[in-house]
């Protein structure tokens, strides 16, 4: 395995998965066709900054199995450092993704006793993380087991301690814990956070008082391209809570960036649709790279806007992400052919 270069960019780690995605849409029970391919939140964003032109190192748990192999292998030729236990007792995880009608995406997780859920703290290497500009994390991750959890911690607290910038996406799901118990744990570690990547709906994971539900009318703006009022109060409140860098995705609407106490909005990009999972994850990523490369803050918006459109664009999670020749090609108005 290759030594880890003094200063990596990027260090994250989590569950990857085997992914089965059906070739025809309709109930999955009447797939027979299905494309093998990986997925995972931290392991997405690993790519994404590697394609940006970043170095990014992936640690996690994979089953000494085909799948594991799989994992290993796809993510190094993209570039990617990779740290990966193979666990002797447990499988690699699978999700299963299907389309049950042209507009709706399904997606299930079978993870439960999986090699990934079993991940602990004496798996990643220390020196790993110090050498490491950014630390990312996700709210996946200590969802899976009180292991992952407390490697989550002990990782944060290693970031902390070396002061490594510490990024966390929240990335909630409602498979894996309630409402009540994802924020629990975010307002836990959130005073330790400096980048924070999250939805209007997520906020409210940490801020139910404050965000109870989404206004009725919708978002408004004041004024042709001012930042919309609803989502800068989001970041507001999320930034009171400590992080420097606040991040609310808002889907169609584009996102709003508060850096510094200082607002910064960019549109979305209009593409069309045809995966949107792994979007999220993607927008992490094209904004990191450009954090890494010094840009200012309208510019690594609209670049992570930029890597989420590009992510929706074909099927797979991760397979769309752009390299820096490509993100030019949504600005340009020509008939769409490259020659």
């Amino acid at each position: 395995m290759p030594e880890l270069n003094p200063m990596t960019d990027l260090v994250t780690f989590g569950e990857t998965m085997a992914l089965f995605a059906a070739r025809r849409t309709g109930p999955l029970r009447f797939a027979r066709d299905f494309d093998l391919g990986l997925g995972g939140a931290e392991s997405n964003v690993a790519i994404g900054v590697a394609r940006l032109g970043r170095t990014a190192c992936w640690a996690g748990r994979v089953g000494a199995d085909d799948f594991g192999d799989l994992i290993r292998s796809a993510l190094a030729g993209e570039g990617v450092d990779v740290r990966a236990v193979p666990d002797l007792e447990a499988p690699t995880g699978l999700m299963i993704k299907g389309r049950r009608t042209a507009d709706h995406i399904d997606v299930r997780y079978y993870r439960a006793g999986s090699a990934g859920s079993r991940i602990r703290p004496e798996d990643l290497d220390p020196d790993l993380i110090r050498g490491a500009r950014v630390l990312h994390v996700t709210a996946i991750t200590p969802a899976l087991s009180e292991s992952a959890r407390a490697t989550v911690r002990h990782a944060v607290e290693v970031a902390r301690s070396a002061g490594v910038q510490v990024s966390l996406d929240v990335n909630y799901r409602k498979a894996l814990w309630s409402p009540a118990e994802a924020g629990a744990w975010l307002r836990e570690v959130i005073g330790q956070v400096d980048m924070l990547f999250a939805t209007e709906e997520e906020a409210r994971l940490l801020l139910p008082d404050t965000f109870p539900a989404p206004p009725h009318d919708g978002p408004r703006e004041d004024a042709e391209g001012a930042v919309p009022e609803g989502p800068v109060a989001v970041a507001e409140a999320l930034a009171a809570l400590g992080p420097r860098h606040v991040l609310v995705k808002l889907g169609s609407r584009g996102a709003v960036e508060l850096s510094d106490g200082v607002a910064y909005r960019a549109p979305a990009y209009q593409v069309t649709e045809v995966d949107p999972v792994g979007a999220g994850d993607a927008f992490a990523a094209g904004w990191l790279a450009d954090w890494l490369e010094g840009a200012e803050p309208e510019h690594r918006l609209r670049t992570a806007c930029a890597a989420g459109a590009f992510a929706v664009t074909s099927q797979g999670d991760w397979e769309s992400l752009p390299r820096r020749a490509d993100l030019a090609l949504l600005d340009r108005t020509t008939d769409g052919v490259s020659r």
